[in-house]
């Protein structure tokens, strides 16, 4: 395909912080988001950093709760309630993956829904659920998704759309937000049979499969829209450079390239939105709290 759109999340990212700063920088006081980390896991420290310089393009208060590896899960769940009543803290969020011995989903139903700022909460999950006007605070990859599209003018009502993957946080609650656009979807998993069949049909397709370069140019058609929600660390297929690990995502870039009438890129597409989608829920939940 000629003229090849990039569905630049990055520069999109940039654009939200600047419209939710137009919108916090005369207040007295503003929407406040805490962090908490458990452990000193390099990646997660890194996704930390990056929400705390997001939180300030956006004019918005970032508090940094760290724990270290081994803290029970009775003082994660304690300093969540005091969070949960703190009304100086707009929302929350803890960051993934936990030690083993803190349970995911203790911690999950421990956030006030109110407060739960990525958006995976039974509650806010369910809701997304009952249409799009009922979107309050949506789980952040999926917003980003569907702002991806929407700002990129990319048509979704009357459109094919498969999923390839469905975790709940991300591929259940895409299908659904772009159902609620009038999409007609498809959710594809490890039991679907003839994956290719599914994925030849598709007008858009999200892959969040977390399976490294997954989906190939074979497996689509001409013109397709694909967003790309994977993110991995492989070894570098050029020996002779001196980086010996890139990034990549679960779709082949290569060999869809010349396929796809639109792509987002790894790194820079669905990262970037997703950040920008959770400081915009944070936005939401405080004009919300004020009125």
């Amino acid at each position: 395909m000629t003229n090849l759109q990039i569905l630049d999340g990055k520069a999109l990212a940039e654009k939200m912080y600047i419209n939710i700063k137009n919108q916090t920088e005369n207040m007295n006081k503003k929407p406040c988001l805490a962090v908490i980390l458990v452990g000193s896991d390099p990646a997660s420290q890194v996704y930390v950093n990056n929400k705390k310089k997001s939180c300030e393009k956006a004019g918005v208060t970032s508090i940094s709760i760290e724990f270290p590896e081994n803290i029970s899960e009775k003082e994660v769940l304690d300093k969540i309630e005091e969070l949960n009543k703190d009304s100086s803290v707009t929302g929350m969020i803890v960051q993934v993956p936990l030690p083993k011995h803190i349970s995911e989903e203790k911690v999950l139903y421990a956030i006030d829904p109110k407060k739960d700022m990525d958006g995976f909460h039974p509650r806010n999950l369910g809701e997304v659920y009952l249409g799009k006007d009922k979107e309050f605070l949506p789980p952040a990859t999926p917003a980003g998704i569907v702002a991806m599209l929407e700002q990129n003018n990319i048509e979704i009502a009357g459109k094919e759309v498969v999923v390839v993957g469905r975790s709940n946080n991300v591929g259940k609650a895409v299908a659904m937000m772009l159902l609620n656009r009038n999409a007609t979807v498809t959710v594809c998993h490890s039991k679907t049979q003839d994956l290719t069949f599914h994925t030849k049909r598709a007008d858009i397709i999200i892959a969040a499969v977390g399976r490294p370069k997954f989906i190939t140019g074979e497996m689509i058609k001409d013109g397709a829209v694909i967003v790309d929600v994977g993110i991995h660390r492989i070894a570098n297929p050029d020996t002779s450079a001196d980086k010996k690990f890139v990034l990549c995502g679960d779709v082949d870039f290569e060999t869809v390239k010349d396929k796809v009438s639109a792509i987002s890129p790894v790194p820079g597409g669905v990262g970037p939105m997703t950040v920008a989608s959770l400081i915009q829920n944070t936005l939401r939940a405080f004009l919300s709290k004020e009125k």
